[in-house]
């Protein structure tokens, strides 16, 4: 009996094991190693070269890693791109990219023609193909405009004075007449030791013209370095505008030290009042424009003598009274402007007046 009950027992065990490991179920087709197509390819367009970037796919289309890497095919065409056709360029299959290392290839096209359309335009996609040859398809598409741009000018020049810097170059040569098409120069202005740059200003590109700009907008006692590119601007049909910007001039430096002094005050007239109560002579002038102006200083004179400042702080506005004038006696007078850096200009014309004897 006891031999029967183990035997038994054995039995049972074995057949609860076979239970337990159930049957292998439906097994799971083979991935087919195609890389997810990119979506994101982006490009720009600077003078003749055309750089595109994209973020390379590290899943296959059924969710997998990707394990069998090929290359990747770019691909150019004219105006529409419906299939990639001959690529323009293959690129070496990407090495152990995954969701934590991920990677942004770039490529970059350098162009040798351009059309006489100012509509015309460049259509760009990217696809990946497995290490079968293999591939998902085609990205996204991108276009850039077909246009000519102009080479950097030549010569950029500046000189410092009170307005402002003065900027000039050697006129474009060649200038294409395209309709639809225009061309200016941008004036680049950025601050020593910035990576921001502004627009100064924009000057339209004419071959017989002697281009020139100036720069009133800086801030004194500032460093500035200064380049100057050719923009292709392009008309759409719809009333829009596509701009595509030529390469750059070398920048040159301007040290935006301010020595100029405001203009000199005009039409200073002197008048006298006091009859009937203390004498004074006033003061009227036209008024200074400089947009850095701090003020005026007013100087008196007598006959043989020096003239002498009657004011400690500078006068805000285009008048001064004087109330410390002494009966019989005849002042000359004059007014200057100065700026906030100090900078003084030449004394006015001179306006004399007399004060009568009491």
């Amino acid at each position: 009996m006891k031999s029967l009950l183990v035997k038994l027992t054995v039995l049972v065990l074995t057949s609860g094991a076979l239970s337990a490991c159930g049957s292998p179920g439906v097994p799971l087709p083979p991935s087919l190693e195609l890389a997810r197509p990119v979506t994101d390819l982006r490009a720009s367009r600077k003078g003749s070269t055309v750089t595109l970037t994209w973020t390379a796919p590290t899943r296959t289309t059924d969710g997998h890693n990707i394990r069998h890497p090929g290359p990747t095919e770019i691909c150019r065409a004219a105006d529409t791109l419906k299939q990639c056709g001959t690529p323009l360029a293959e690129l070496a299959p990407l090495k152990n990219v995954n969701e934590k290392q991920t990677s942004f290839p770039t490529y970059t096209d350098t162009l040798s023609s351009f059309s006489s359309d100012a509509n015309a335009k460049l259509v760009y996609a990217v696809q990946i193909r497995n290490s079968y040859g293999k591939t998902a398809g085609v990205s996204n598409e991108v276009e850039v405009p077909a246009v000519p741009t102009l080479p950097a000018p030549e010569n950029l020049q500046s000189q410092l004075a009170g307005e402002g810097v003065h900027l000039s170059w050697s006129a474009a040569d060649n200038v294409p007449q395209v309709p639809g098409l225009r061309f200016v120069y941008r004036i680049y202005r950025r601050e020593i030791n910035s990576k921001a740059q502004t627009v100064a200003g924009e000057v339209p590109a004419q071959a017989d013209a002697t281009p020139a700009f100036l720069d009133s907008s800086l801030e004194w006692e500032k460093t500035y370095q200064y380049h100057v590119s050719v923009v292709s601007l392009i008309t759409q049909a719809q009333g829009s505008e596509q701009q595509v910007e030529g390469d750059d001039t070398a920048e040159i430096t301007v040290i935006a030290h301010d020595i100029f002094p405001p203009a000199t005050p005009t039409g200073l007239q002197a008048v006298f009042s006091g009859p009937g109560q203390k004498p004074f002579i006033d003061l009227v002038w036209a008024p200074d424009t400089d947009a850095d102006l701090a003020g005026y200083n007013v100087y008196r004179s007598e006959p043989g003598g020096e003239p002498r400042k009657l004011n400690p702080e500078p006068v805000k506005s285009p008048a001064f009274r004087d109330d410390a004038v002494l009966a019989g006696h005849e002042y000359t007078y004059s007014v200057s402007a100065i700026d906030v850096r100090g900078n003084q200009s030449p004394h006015s014309e001179p306006a004399e007046e007399k004060v009568p004897e009491q």
